[in-house]
């Protein structure tokens, strides 16, 4: 493994891992506080939005993530609805991991003891307050594994973003061994994406470690 070789490409390398950071990074804005949004409309007491939302879940989860972003990026275009590569990336990957993620916070949601509710309406806690001051921390802290697998899974479900022509790491990394004949650039390109699990899995036990006085 050359030395020399390995600094002629690791530029196009790096970049990829530009872009794929920025499709894990905006995935996780988007998709977190709509999964959770989309699981407190799973409890809701109208029937029409749990239906609605039961729906949106079981086909973002019943069908790949591929097929979705070939369906966003090109067959929407035939109903006169276009996007550009990039934002049909994004759209794809937060509508279907916020699928993933409603149903584990709703599994979390779930496991909050119907008490604590009204212990804090007791209280003078509004409803408002009582999610933000009392649920949502023990709800974190009972699905961090759950989501921490996700988070896992997002950073290399990534590279799909290839089959819409956006220049992520695998991409790079295939041109080029495809160009070279050597196999270099996708070890190199393994070796990205287990520092990247690991500062993601360094990540998650740190947040683990500050919820864990909820026991």
């Amino acid at each position: 493994m050359s030395l020399t070789y390995i600094s002629e490409i690791l530029p196009s390398l790096l970049s990829g891992a530009v872009m794929t950071i920025k499709i894990f990074f905006w995935t996780l804005v988007g998709a977190l506080p709509l999964g959770i949004l989309v699981s407190m409309g799973l409890r809701s007491r109208f029937v029409g939005l749990r239906w609605g939302l039961n729906f949106y879940v079981w086909l973002m989860r019943g069908t790949p993530l591929l097929l979705q972003l070939m369906f966003i990026f090109y067959g929407l275009p035939d109903v006169n609805i276009v996007f550009a590569r990039y934002p049909a990336a994004l759209l794809a990957f937060i509508l279907n991991y916020a699928a993933y993620f409603a149903e584990i916070f709703r599994g979390g949601f779930a496991s909050i003891n119907a008490g604590q509710y009204e212990g804090a309406r007791v209280l003078g806690l509004t409803y408002a307050q009582t999610l933000r001051r009392i649920v949502l921390p023990q709800v974190v802290k009972s699905v961090i594994p759950a989501v921490g697998n996700e988070v896992i899974n997002l950073v290399k479900d990534s590279s799909l973003v290839y089959v819409i022509g956006l220049g992520d790491l695998l991409r790079a990394g295939n041109v080029a061994s495809a160009r070279d004949v050597t196999l270099v650039p996708l070890i190199l390109v393994g070796i990205i994406y287990l520092l990247l699990t690991l500062v993601c899995t360094w990540g998650l036990r740190s947040l683990e470690r500050h919820y864990s006085y909820y026991r």
